[in-house]
């Protein structure tokens, strides 16, 4: 019998209800102080039939904030507020990771503690955009960081894990993709450090075996409550890099080492296309990884089910669709019609494209 995308799989210590996860989605509706709301709380509850539930990204440190009403991790009063979600989430029988999040050079001095540059692994300016108070502005130039600020940074990883179980996630996604600091620090066009962290893939990918180490050792050892989010093909916020089929492949023989629960890949370029001109076969990616894999991007249910029933993934993440879809399992599981998504309420407070997208009627 053909593994199915509603059938049960076990990840890490946990056994999930199903395959579908709900991918960590930015929607900027944290208070002030980027503490989580009851909204939040609500919102995460709703979508709890999802097998595993990853919870928008998360700043692990002021300095890693690059949005506004973006929640952290790093205060007593965020991880109350995130303690309130969780527990709305395990009383609906969901299982919920929380993804960590440095942004890098993805910031504005608007956004930074004593409006300092952003920090990056060189000072190179993105083309990207950053969401502000005074809304889109164009990135600037970031601060490279010194040698011997990064422990510092991958301390501020751990203590985020400490915080997240603290506060009741099931485990924690390092969010290594979209062109965020760990993605810079992998990738040629963002690294042009000539120290231990730049040069080489083998320095290169230091900075994220360094964070991975860290987060193992705040989850207590249990790597099997540790994921990872990477984004090999993807150019979102100016990324490249001249050989990512080298530079993945080392990535995840590393990260084999640290026997991870699942590796979570953007299969393309983020939101847009999942074939990409001068790619590679990600499935080589999925071949060479101990954990479980996660397929994400533009994914419809037909191909997930796909997917699933070759082995070509083990999980799929749907984004867009669970904004959209609360009830998104159970519309799978009756083959029903999907809302479709308001995108002018993906970002911003308010219940308004947050908490009323209809529901299907119960069965019967």
């Amino acid at each position: 019998m053909a593994t199915s995308l509603l059938s049960p799989v076990q990840l890490g210590p946990y056994q999930l209800a199903n395959r579908v996860v709900m991918a960590p989605l930015t929607r900027t509706r944290a208070a002030d102080g980027g503490v989580p709301t009851e909204a939040m709380a609500q919102y995460y509850a709703m979508r709890a039939s999802a097998g595993l539930l990853i919870a928008e990204a998360t700043n692990i440190s002021p300095q890693g904030r690059g949005y506004i009403d973006t929640p952290g991790i790093f205060s007593e009063a965020q991880i109350k507020g995130w303690k309130v979600v969780t527990d709305a989430v395990h009383k609906a029988g969901g299982r919920m990771f929380l993804q960590l999040w440095h942004v890098g050079r993805i910031s504005h001095p608007d956004l930074q503690p004593n409006n300092a540059a952003p920090v990056a692994p060189s000072a190179i300016t993105p083309k990207a955009q950053i969401y502000t108070q005074k809304g889109m502005v164009d990135a600037l130039e970031p601060r490279a960081l010194e040698l011997s600020e990064i422990p510092g940074i991958v301390a501020d990883y751990r203590r985020a894990t400490e915080n997240a179980l603290k506060a009741g996630f099931d485990g924690v996604e390092i969010h290594a993709a979209n062109g965020y600091l760990i993605d810079q620090f992998l990738r040629d066009g963002s690294n042009k450090r000539t120290d231990a962290y730049g040069g080489s893939i083998e320095n290169r990918t230091r900075f994220l075996r360094d964070v991975v180490e860290a987060v193992v050792a705040g989850a207590g050892g249990e790597s099997g409550k540790v994921g990872i989010r990477l984004s090999p093909l993807s150019s979102v916020n100016d990324m490249q890099d001249s050989n990512p089929e080298a530079l993945f492949t080392a990535v995840v023989d590393a990260l084999n080492a640290f026997k991870l629960a699942y590796v979570h890949v953007v299969e393309g370029i983020t939101r847009a296309a999942r074939e990409v001109e001068g790619g590679f076969d990600l499935g080589r990616l999925r071949q060479r990884f101990n954990g479980l894999y996660i397929g994400n991007n533009c994914y419809t249910q037909e191909l997930a089910e796909q997917r699933v029933a070759s082995g070509a993934v083990d999980l799929v993440a749907f984004g867009r669709p669970f904004i959209a879809n609360p009830d998104l399992v159970e519309r799978f599981r009756r083959g029903a019609e999907l809302n479709k998504p308001d995108t002018a309420t993906f970002y911003g407070r308010g219940e308004h494209g947050y908490l009323d997208y209809p529901l299907l009627k119960p069965a019967g």
